[in-house]
């Protein structure tokens, strides 16, 4: 069987050994397990069928089955040995990133007013490893609404509602005012939602806000923080929960208060600052290859 695999993968014919290497372990692994649980033929093509009806979902697949978590520790363990001083912990993207979202110096609103939720207002500081501000660094933040859509995949909403690119001031300093966002689950009857099911596992997400931090000379961060106080915050079915990851959420009712903030209501608040990592190349900056979402 070896032999047969070595075909397969021909190890012995591509001058990129590392990935005929790869697949040989994956097919490997394959075979095994179809010869371990004695997998039938009609197994086999209903497995790839469900797969095959499955591909628009592979996003939500790589959380759910733990892959995207599973890479963020990867990375960290190798950061360490590396010796890389630790920023903000990472944790996944998700599938629900649009690109281009219009941009605004120092801060702003993300809502277009429509869904009336509670009024959040979140801000905070970039900074390097070593505590000094990133100035220009760009924070691209999104999230859902109150019934836990996104914009562009939820046509109701506006374009690029919750969805803005922050280029932080000469401290560093980032603000946007929203709207509290809710979780979400995976589409009723998905291919992803099924597979869950027959595991024993739900596949709904706690709130959250999704943020991309980026600036010349540091590492590309890729993060999220989940709103404290949510049932599921630690029962995530991505399993993107990490410790420093769950700011406090602080109520405002004093009129004093909500008038220094410019608002005429009572408001949640979060501050939360990032820490960004030097680059130690031009590849450190960029983001990975995935696809994502461009809209028109």
């Amino acid at each position: 069987m070896e032999a047969f695999i070595g075909k397969i993968a021909n190890l012995k014919g591509s001058a990129d050994a590392r990935l005929n290497r790869i697949v040989a372990r994956i097919i490997g692994d394959l075979f095994d397990t179809i010869h371990e649980f004695h997998i039938t033929e009609d197994e086999f093509w209903k497995a790839l069928n469900y797969m095959a009806a499955s591909a628009p979902e592979f996003g939500l697949w790589a959380a759910g089955v733990g892959l995207e978590h599973f890479l963020d520790v990867e990375m960290d363990k190798r950061d360490r040995a590396a010796g890389i001083p630790e920023g903000t912990p990472r944790t996944i993207e998700g599938p629900l990133y649009v690109v281009g979202a219009p941009m605004l110096e120092g801060g702003g609103r993300l809502d277009d007013g429509t869904d009336k939720g509670e009024v959040l207002m979140v801000r905070g500081q970039v900074r390097d490893t070593d505590g000094k501000p990133v100035p220009g660094a760009i924070v691209d933040v999104w999230h859902a609404n109150t019934l836990g859509n996104y914009s562009y995949f939820d046509k109701t909403q506006s374009d690029y509602n919750m969805r803005r690119r922050i280029r932080t001031d000469a401290d560093g300093r980032y603000w946007f005012q929203s709207i509290m966002p809710s979780g979400y689950g995976c589409p009723e009857g998905s291919g992803i939602e099924r597979f869950l099911a027959a595991l024993g596992r739900h596949g709904k997400r706690p709130a959250h806000i999704h943020f991309f931090v980026t600036a010349h000379g540091h590492r590309q961060l890729t993060t999220q923080i989940n709103i404290e106080g949510d049932p599921l915050v630690h029962d995530d079915f991505a399993f993107a929960t990490r410790d420093g990851l769950i700011p406090p959420v602080t109520r405002h009712s004093d009129p004093a208060t909500i008038h220094k903030a410019g608002l005429n209501e009572p408001f949640a608040e979060i501050k939360f600052d990032f820490t960004l990592a030097v680059a130690e190349s031009e590849d450190d900056e960029d983001f990975s290859s995935r696809a994502r979402a461009q809209a028109a």
